[in-house]
């Protein structure tokens, strides 16, 4: 089987190097870069490309080092390979979550995450005060509530951590898969090591109506008082909200999507 692409064509022959012609290939939905299926007779395989267009962070060496680093814990996929512009990964068979089983799988989502916060550090620091001022380069529209939001930020300094752990930044339905063995995350682009009420805040941010749940949940698992990891979390709301919005307007500009266009405008309004 042969993808037009060689650098792709290289890493499959590494995982399957008796692969005959007739495999088929999906390009698949996403926002940050163009990810592909890949199946033939001996199996799945993922593939996902470097964005066209920079995203802050995104970098898939980076995140293949990552995942490297990340085995012992058996939470993440296993990276088969990294070759510029391709990282490939095994393909995790089974059902994307909804919203409604997202919060309903609220503890074994709190279970990963703890699991994911007790393993060692990376190495890979996030650090939001750079990471801003990035997007704000790489954009061409720059709403004046951003300027003075990330003005304000940098004054005040980014908040210290209550707990510095590995964090997946991007925990949401539909990057949790129901497998036979259980949950498993997907999508760990934007992982690093950081604050785990960080982690909650991102959380928190697409589940607003549901955050006193998850912080009870999580502070009880892993035994933090409720009130100081909510206090952790307002802190850090406020980068938070730059940094979505930030994201919504560097992908609306680069995708001219509609939707992300709309998402951006609402964000700075929100500020």
């Amino acid at each position: 089987m042969h993808s037009p692409d060689i650098q792709l064509n290289y890493l499959i022959e590494q995982q399957w190097p008796t692969a005959q012609a007739g495999g088929h290939f999906f390009t698949l939905p996403g926002l940050s870069g163009q990810s592909v299926r890949i199946d033939s007779g001996q199996g799945s395989l993922l593939a996902r490309r470097a964005p066209g267009s920079p995203i802050p962070f995104v970098d898939r060496q980076r995140e293949y080092r990552l995942l490297n680093k990340l085995q012992a814990s058996q939470l993440a996929p296993r990276p088969l390979g990294w070759r510029e512009p391709w990282l490939l990964l095994p393909w995790i068979t089974g059902e994307v979550l909804s919203d409604a089983e997202f919060s309903q799988q609220r503890e074994a989502v709190v279970a990963l995450l703890q699991r994911l916060h007790q393993q060692p550090l990376t190495g890979y620091r996030l650090s939001l005060t750079p990471l801003l001022q990035r997007y704000w380069q790489l954009c061409q529209q720059k709403h004046w509530r951003w300027q003075r939001r990330l003005q304000r930020l940098a004054k005040v300094g980014e908040p210290r951590p209550l707990r510095l752990a590995p964090i997946h930044m991007d925990v949401h339905a539909g990057n949790l898969i129901m497998t036979d063995a259980g949950l498993r995350l997907i999508d760990w682009e934007y992982a690093a090591d950081g604050d785990v009420a960080l982690e909650l805040a991102a959380i928190c941010a697409v589940n607003p109506a549901q955050q006193q749940e998850w912080i009870a949940t999580y502070a009880e698992a892993t035994q933090l008082i409720p009130a100081v990891l909510q206090r952790q979390i307002q802190q850090w709301q406020p980068w938070l909200q730059v940094l979505m919005a930030s994201w919504y307007q560097l992908r609306a500009e680069q995708s001219q999507d509609d939707t992300l266009e709309q998402l951006a405008r609402a964000s700075w309004q929100d500020l």
